[in-house]
């Protein structure tokens, strides 16, 4: 009888018991881009759409037993991370990614809380940058985390190309710079490769409230779309088009008193599978 296998995505991540990033965003976009989700829990959090009012770290070696049970036996295809929030954990990372170089990793360096806030010390901020953008195939900094890492304010589209060249110097293969935070009712990504292809993505702003977990959701639908057999630029473009309607879907829906979720089941996918060799 012949036999398929699934797209496999690993996210290592955080868990919001809101529902709306971490964890539960990602595997909500895998499963949405027909994907099976595998996951490694970084950490604990005390969180709903109003903010977050605790965290519990995993220890760093049980975020490695997760990692190594997964990818000794679904072997994902793709790979997502979100915040890693220790020293510890980021060298731990590393070593444990460091024996799959043939599987993509897709890095969102959270960093910096919506209010403006850094959520890791500057120890592990350079950990990641030494141990694990080299790692990745895609680094994906948002304006304030991308200004963090470059060491100098971005406010144009001209800023985001010249840090995705300085980001580029870190190791990693390619950086997309979200641009939702610079005001306009133009939305601009800009996405560098070292192979030097060069992407300004533009959409249009759209106005809502419950955009809670959207870099979460756009990393793990560019892992998806990567486990999928697209490339990386294309996966990009996919994940853009698919976290624009994901915002516009959900933006008149209300979910809890603060920011909600983007509406991941727009249009939802059968989970994929291949045949095996």
């Amino acid at each position: 009888m012949k036999q398929y296998r699934y797209a496999a995505v690993l996210t290592i991540a955080g868990s919001d018991s809101g529902g709306g990033a971490g964890i539960q965003a990602d595997i909500k976009t895998m499963s949405a881009l027909g994907c099976y989700a595998t996951s490694a829990i970084t950490a604990i959090t005390v969180q709903n759409t109003l903010g977050v009012t605790g965290i519990h770290s995993v220890p760093a070696d049980i975020v490695r037993g997760q990692v190594d049970a997964v990818m000794t036996d679904i072997q994902p295809q793709a790979i997502k991370i979100g915040m890693v929030h220790s020293a510890a954990l980021a060298v731990t990372l590393a070593d444990a990614l460091g024996a799959y170089p043939e599987v993509p990793v897709v890095l969102d360096p959270v960093m910096i809380s919506t209010s403006g806030h850094k959520l890791i010390e500057d120890e592990t901020i350079n950990l990641l940058k030494e141990r694990l953008f080299p790692l990745a195939a895609l680094i994906t900094p948002n304006l304030d985390e991308a200004a963090v890492l470059c060491g100098r304010p971005l406010q144009s589209v001209e800023d985001m190309k010249q840090a995705a060249d300085l980001l580029l110097q870190t190791g990693c293969s390619a950086v997309l710079i979200k641009g939702g935070h610079l005001k306009g009712e133009k939305v601009y990504d800009v996405y560098k490769s070292f192979e030097g292809e060069e992407l300004v993505l533009e959409s249009d702003w759209i106005d809502s409230r419950n955009v809670h977990g959207t870099g979460c959701t756009l990393s793990s639908a560019i892992a998806s779309y990567l486990a999928l057999g697209n490339g990386l630029q294309q996966s990009v473009m996919l994940a853009k088009a698919y976290i624009t309607e994901a915002i516009a879907a959900g933006s008149n829906v209300v979910t809890g008193k603060g920011s909600g979720p983007l509406n991941h089941f727009f249009q939802p996918q059968q989970l994929q599978k291949y045949a095996m060799e």
